[in-house]
């Protein structure tokens, strides 16, 4: 029996994210590094609580600006520490700057955005899952680019994290083959960067 995707529920914030964003094709490196670090700060936690807090996360880390970020240092951290609007936790605050550093040296030597599509060739993983339960919580290219990023510095990445990220910047198509959204995504993606 097929099921369309159910994650998002009734909730309005929600909704919006599914039909609006995820899975979308993302190719910008600024904007990949942005959904990376808030799937970081997820860990251990649900994505309602991180896409209620974006807005906030975005004005306490400069718009997400890498450049501005990796130059934080313990003033910002603190300031960060302060801001109740976003998730309070030093090893993430702390990660996110280290990630901002390495984060600008896959950029300067091939793009962020390059550096992450080139494991699917600049085309989007087309998976046709009728139920939730067949989706996988990570997989062998997820576990892949996970150990690829720590070993370029990165923090909060592990093959999880990657996987959710991947559907999220629409790396791969994870709409329920009767979610109205699937195709849309599909189409989005049938094309090379």
């Amino acid at each position: 029996m097929s099921e369309s995707c159910t994650w998002p529920g009734t909730e309005k914030i929600y909704v919006e994210y599914h039909d609006n964003e995820w899975g979308v094709p993302e190719f910008d490196s600024r904007a990949l590094w942005e959904k990376l670090i808030l799937d970081g700060f997820q860990a251990g936690l649900s994505w309602i609580t991180i896409l209620k807090k974006r807005e906030s996360f975005r004005a306490g880390f400069d718009q997400f600006d890498p450049d501005i970020v990796a130059e934080y240092g313990e003033v910002e951290v603190n300031r960060l520490l302060g801001d109740a609007g976003i998730v309070r936790h030093r090893g993430k605050i702390n990660a996110t700057i280290s990630n901002a550093r390495a984060y600008q040296e896959i950029q300067a030597k091939v793009g962020f955005g390059k550096f992450l599509w080139g494991y699917m060739d600049g085309k989007p993983l087309q998976n046709n899952f009728r139920s939730m339960s067949e989706v996988p919580a990570s997989t062998p290219l997820s576990t892949q680019i996970s150990k690829d990023l720590k070993a370029a510095g990165f923090k909060f990445c592990g093959p999880t994290i990657v996987y959710a990220f991947m559907q999220a910047v629409g790396m791969v198509n994870d709409h329920m083959i009767a979610c109205p959204r699937h195709k849309d995504v599909q189409d989005e993606g049938s094309w090379f960067r």
